[in-house]
């Protein structure tokens, strides 16, 4: 049984998801020993208008020379037939598509674990309800899937600034990221909603210093990072905002810094644990394993054909959680479209469009908070 925590707001629910899954990443996560091959497209990228108007409007007050973009965007389909859209540099398109695989793998135990399970079956309505309410994704598991996909965003973005580092292949960066503590760096110093929407769009706000073979923040960015959030918590509070994180930074005290739930380490049965450390780990070690097994295969890109017409079922490779759901719904509602059917595991989407017109503004609406759309032919 999980022991009752002191509930208050979200050091609770931090405590709380520490009690659920404190042990669960403990032994390495099964991965595949088989060798077996992923293929995929590379296409160069160049810094855009659009990026260009999201660095002034979206990042401010970040400067725009902390600003990096990827040099290079990827389209692949992974192990588990999902196609997946991101971005790389200097590493190559390994970075990403082996770290969707680490995530793939680390989903895999989360389903599998029975410990999680029974603890997450033992949750209270007292719990259930702070969950509810501090929370993007409520349920335990889908909180915690989310966290094994921001160590993957956090691994790769951060490899757009491999370059600049004494790292030239992905296991050795992959290590030296987690030896230098850069996965918590970005659990404590980042606002919400900003890892999603750069990695969406393949930027990073974020200069690395290097120094004995360790990774740290420039001051600068520290300091940027700091004003952005303090700037993101002003508007938050100014507006009347639906959006769930919007709403989660209006019920933080006035001296209250928010940080992710998994940040703060917490004592459960006699050990100290700070999930996000557990979970950069795990996801490190299989990350770094995966490498050893999977071989990326480039092939020459295609175009993927028009947009238009009636189609109804698409793919958003991008996106992860409820808060993306909300976001695409909220879009495409503004063209009268009733909310879709998704899908997250698979990334697709069912939506019934009105005319071809709508579809095609629907689309537009979409990739203009940030998403790539895939349309599928049945």
């Amino acid at each position: 049984m999980i022991d009752e925590p002191a509930l208050a707001g979200r050091s609770g629910v931090a405590r709380l998801l520490t009690e659920l899954a404190y042990d669960v990443f403990d032994e390495p996560v099964p991965i595949a020993t088989a060798p077996f091959r992923l293929t995929c497209t590379v296409e160069s990228v160049a810094s855009s208008t659009d990026q260009a108007e999201f660095v002034r409007s979206r990042l401010w007050p970040c400067p725009p020379k902390l600003v990096t973009s990827a040099s290079h965007r990827v389209t692949w389909v992974d192990s588990e037939g999902v196609t997946n859209v991101a971005h790389c540099g200097s590493l190559g398109p390994a970075v990403p598509i082996v770290a969707r695989e680490a995530t793939l793998a680390l989903w895999a135990r989360l389903r599998a674990d029975a410990r999680l399970a029974e603890r997450a079956e033992a949750v209270d309505s007292v719990q259930s309800d702070l969950l509810a309410a501090i929370t993007t994704d409520k349920v335990p598991a889908e909180i915690l899937r989310t966290g094994v996909d921001a160590a993957a965003r956090v691994l790769t973005q951060h490899a757009y600034l491999a370059g600049t580092t004494p790292y030239d292949e992905p296991a050795g960066f992959a290590e030296a990221l987690r030896d230098s503590g850069i996965f918590n760096t970005v659990a404590g110093t980042w606002h919400w909603g900003l890892q999603a929407s750069t990695y969406r769009r393949g930027l990073i706000p974020v200069q690395l210093v290097c120094f004995g073979g360790r990774m740290t923040y420039s001051a600068d960015t520290v300091a940027a990072l700091r004003e952005m959030k303090e700037a993101r918590i002003e508007a938050a509070r100014a507006s009347d905002d639906s959006d769930p994180s919007a709403a989660q930074y209006v019920a933080l005290g006035s001296a209250e810094q928010p940080r992710c739930l998994a940040h703060a380490p917490h004592s459960v049965d006699g050990r100290r644990v700070s999930l996000v450390i557990q979970v950069a780990n795990s996801f490190v070690d299989a990350f770094t394993r995966l490498l050893k097994v999977v071989t990326v295969a480039v092939e020459d890109s295609e175009e993927t054909g028009s947009v238009d017409g009636q189609g109804e079922v698409f793919e958003v490779p991008d996106m992860t959680c409820r808060h993306c759901i909300r976001t695409i719904t909220k879009a495409v509602g503004e063209f009268g479209v009733a909310p879709p059917e998704f899908d997250l595991e698979t990334k697709r989407v069912v939506a019934s469009f009105g005319s071809a017109e709508v579809r095609v503004q629907s689309f537009a609406a979409i990739r203009a908070c940030g998403y790539t759309v895939v349309p599928v032919t049945r």
